[in-house]
């Protein structure tokens, strides 16, 4: 396996940092979307099993995130967000142009690819939504989303708390003390982005209709963050080639879980099943 590291320039001036793992003779590529406060460093395990199965992983640290440049947990708009997505995809497709490239994304970042396959039609494989930022799980403290509201319009980078509560991410209490202690994770949300997320996970608990790719959505059913309920239910709606895997007991970072090689597996087989199946999709 190769691990590499590299960047690029969003329209707006920020710098996006990058990684990618490579195994010797690729046969698809994973394109990464982590979760609200983190960084891709967090999943390097993630990577080091998909690329034994001979996939080659890439992500990158969101604006505001991990090594990414901007404010911390700020985001003008989601259409930038997307506009990320986007550059990914085309990193993928200059390395690994003939092969099979599928999206995944975990909690905020599962709200994101799913997000970017509906309003932009990328020619992808697959999705996979680990824990999708559908529906939170708690409801968001009116002060906060009030606040916010007002602050969107006239200081869109006002920036609080999200609130998390990092026992919630995994029962195993080693994950929960490495989050504490990594100095590349933050709790910061802005008015723009934490209304703007709140709006499209409102977006996504509305929709109703053909999901234009094969989607594997996984939730745990004690996430204590993202409502597992808020993922069956879009399961239900969206019609289309869409699994539904709910890990019993498991709280919001499946991936990060005991159980977590059961969840490696699982995916595996489903990214297997579904290579050789031709994308009705547009390019991106």
């Amino acid at each position: 396996m190769e691990e590499r590291t590299f960047d690029w320039k969003t329209n707006d001036g920020i710098r996006i940092f990058a990684r990618e793992w490579a195994p010797k003779s690729p046969k698809g590529a994973i394109c990464l979307v982590h979760g609200l406060g983190e960084h891709i460093g967090r999943y390097e395990h993630f990577a080091h099993y998909y690329t034994k199965k001979g996939f080659s992983v890439l992500g990158y640290d969101r604006r505001g995130h991990g090594q990414s440049g901007g404010k911390r947990g700020h985001a003008p708009n989601i259409g930038l967000l997307l506009d990320e997505i986007a550059q990914l995809l085309v990193e993928t497709k200059v390395r690994y142009g003939g092969l099979p490239v599928f999206l995944y994304g975990h909690s905020m970042g599962g709200n994101l690819v799913l997000s970017y396959v509906l309003k932009r039609h990328p020619d992808v494989q697959g999705v996979v939504a680990s824990a999708p930022w559908i529906r939170l799980a708690f409801p968001a403290p009116q002060f906060k989303v009030a606040l916010g509201k007002v602050m969107k319009s006239i200081f869109p980078g006002f920036s609080q708390s999200n609130g998390l509560k990092t026992e919630h991410l995994s029962k195993d209490p080693d994950v929960v003390r490495l989050y504490e202690q990594d100095l590349l994770t933050h709790d910061r949300i802005t008015a723009a982005m934490g209304i703007g997320m709140l709006e499209q996970a409102n977006w996504l608990d509305n929709f109703s209709g053909h999901f234009p790719c094969p989607l594997l959505l996984m939730h745990g059913s004690e996430d204590h963050i993202v409502s597992p309920e808020g993922s069956r239910d879009f399961s239900r709606r969206a019609q289309g080639e869409v699994t539904y895997r709910e890990w019993e007991g498991l709280y919001h970072e499946i991936h990060n879980e005991r159980e977590q090689q059961e969840v490696f597996d699982f995916t595996l087989h489903w990214l297997q099943g579904h290579m050789e199946m031709k994308s009705k999709l547009k390019t991106a």
